[in-house]
């Protein structure tokens, strides 16, 4: 027997709002699989809730996920939970149980990354199981959304972060972004269906926790009532704008564009200069991201760099994430693969993500290394001075507020330097590896550290001098070799 939250004499002003947010974005239509992620929270409940609602109108397929991610003790009570909604309505269930710790271990990730991957994995593979192709409907609020917002904001981003979480992205959808969590609760009060709380959410673990229970509890409460529904009008601006400034990218691209292939993008550089700032900084954005595959590594430094290559004279080359290069000559702006050294291809670098201001890499030749991002005050005065921290071996320490750009791990480039004293004098890597004695053999396959060409560590001899500890320094950035370093120098 149907439950009665199914009543249409029971439909609250939310359910509305959902159904026509859904029709907006073309989410669902009759026919289509569905599969929704459910972990028993109010706002998956609240998904689940009105998506069995719907199917009433839509006709369409209902599936659900559960994935247990084996951190809290009481998430099998949360799976019962789910799986019994979905019995009594008949819906399909898939549980879901993965070590989310041990993968994150395994995989170098912040527990909060690896979640979100086993989570779409588990999603697509029901998918897969059950109909083969379809949506995943996921229970993201406004207020996620302005968190998101948030986050990016602080974290320095453009349109496209400011939009924060989409409506809807490849084969997911968000139908419940609409509402706010007060709607959601009070939707689910009224239906009288009860749901779980993950106290993990609660926690100040997270920078998006920090947000959610501090930042934006304030901006509603002393700044103003409706901020979030205000950030979310916002951010639907910034997505029909950033939408916008998208097709006229393309069209721009198509006019300028003169070769492409996966290797390679030549574009004409006149033409490309001609075109309003915003319009360039696109086409630019759009060649990285077609030759990187994405843009996780690709920064707002790098489009920079290459705007500022357009306007210089003569041919001129600069470096970009994973070994591609751009050159400009005779006109035209050149974007390829960059060739190793000797005999094959350089080897790829490696991007540092500091996921909320720590990490942990594999490097070549230096095996683990883990990043994290100190204030200077909480350490102890011993380990706050210059000298004594700088003469570490296995572990340096760095003045973090000097960073500004993406860092990697990379082997030697053309143009590469180091500054050497107090005065900042700077010194080619080339001339400093030869003064050492660093064998030849070695000098191309040696990872450094290296923010652009400046050159910030060179593993088992020094630092720059640039980016040293000082009294003025308030964050610093602890980085670590594991065990099996060894030093060039033996």
């Amino acid at each position: 027997m149907a439950a009665e939250w199914d009543k249409k004499a029971m439909d609250h002003e939310a359910f509305e709002k959902v159904k026509a947010y859904i029709d907006k974005y073309h989410m669902i239509s009759p026919g289509d699989t569905v599969v929704a992620g459910v972990s028993g929270g109010a706002d998956s409940i609240c998904l689940f809730v009105m998506l069995c609602r719907l199917m009433e109108e839509k006709e369409f397929r209902l599936a659900v996920v559960h994935v247990n991610h084996g951190i809290r003790d009481e998430a099998g009570e949360d799976a019962a939970y789910v799986e019994g909604l979905c019995n009594k309505r008949g819906i399909p269930f898939f549980l879901v149980q993965k070590d989310v710790r041990a993968y994150a271990e395994q995989k170098r990730l912040s527990e909060e990354e690896a979640g979100r991957e086993v989570r779409y994995r588990a999603f697509e593979e029901a998918l897969e199981e059950w109909g083969g192709r379809g949506k995943i409907a996921v229970a993201h609020n406004a207020n996620d959304r302005a968190e998101t917002m948030l986050f990016h904001l602080f974290r320095g981003t453009g349109l496209t972060g400011a939009a924060g979480i989409r409506p809807v992205r490849g084969n997911v959808i968000r139908p419940i972004l609409c509402l706010e969590r007060e709607e959601i609760e009070d939707y689910l009060r009224k239906k009288e269906v009860p749901f779980c709380i993950d106290r993990t959410n609660l926690e100040d673990t997270y920078t998006r926790n920090r947000i959610r229970s501090h930042i934006l509890p304030f901006a509603q409460e002393r700044i103003c009532a409706g901020a979030v529904g205000h950030m979310c009008e916002a951010a639907d601006i910034f997505l029909e704008t950033d939408e916008y400034i998208r097709r006229q990218g393309q069209k721009a691209y198509e006019g300028c564009i003169m070769q492409a292939s996966e290797d390679k993008v030549v574009l004409d550089a006149r033409k490309l200069a001609e075109e309003e700032g915003l319009i360039r900084k696109r086409v630019l954005m759009q060649c990285l991201e077609t030759l990187a595959a994405g843009r996780k590594d690709i920064a707002s430094v790098h489009i920079k760099e290459l705007e500022q290559l357009l306007q210089k004279q003569g041919s001129k080359e600069l470096s970009l994430p994973y070994r591609w290069k751009a050159r400009k000559e005779y006109g035209r702006l050149v974007l390829f693969r960059g060739e190793g050294e000797g005999k094959g291809e350089k080897p790829d670098g490696i991007p540092v993500f500091l996921e909320d201001g720590a990490c942990r890499i594999e490097v070549p030749g230096l095996g683990t290394v883990s990043f994290s991002v100190l204030k200077k005050e909480n350490l102890p005065i011993f380990w706050r001075k210059p000298q004594i921290i700088s003469e570490k071996t296995y572990t340096e320490w760095l003045d973090y507020d000097r960073i500004t750009k993406a860092l990697m791990f990379r082997t030697r480039e053309p143009g590469d330097y180091l500054t050497i004293n107090k005065e900042l004098c700077r010194k080619k890597l080339k001339n400093y590896m030869i003064e050492e004695k660093i064998p030849r053999s070695k000098r191309g396959s040696l990872y450094v550290l290296a923010e652009g060409s400046h050159i910030i560590w060179v593993p088992g001899y020094r630092i720059s001098e640039y980016y040293k500890i000082t009294e003025q320094t308030k964050h610093i950035l602890k980085v670590q070799l594991g065990g099996n370093f060894k030093c060039q120098k033996e």
